[in-house]
């Protein structure tokens, strides 16, 4: 039995975002200047996002969160481009033809 598309783009997803690899992450200047420690805090904090649903999750790909950050409004999303990084990717649930980019932003960034 094969995997559905959403079910391999979600795992893709988790896997960026929860151990840092198979992709790339962007932060905004708003979350550079809280320091690096902050950095990695949001990424543990990130990681340990698991507050999904039909309103932040309709598609079930696990690609966009917001949480509260040291009293700051978070926004996360995960997006899939080809390999040239211009377009979106042809085949998200594909490795081979993806590259995933995680952005961390604060709210007021948007």
């Amino acid at each position: 039995m094969t995997t559905p598309p959403r079910d391999r783009i979600r795992a893709l997803n988790d896997r960026l975002r929860q151990t840092r690899t198979g992709g790339m992450i962007v932060m905004t200047p708003g979350i550079r200047a809280m320091g690096p420690e902050a950095e990695l805090d949001l990424l543990r904090a990130v990681a340990a996002f698991d507050d999904f649903g039909p309103n932040n999750d309709p598609y079930g790909e696990h690609d966009m969160g917001a949480l509260t950050f040291r009293g700051r409004r978070v926004f996360w999303k995960i997006d899939a481009y080809d390999l040239t990084m211009e377009y979106a990717s042809p085949d998200p649930s594909d490795p081979a033809v993806t590259k995933r980019v995680l952005t961390l932003m604060l709210a007021e960034e948007y």
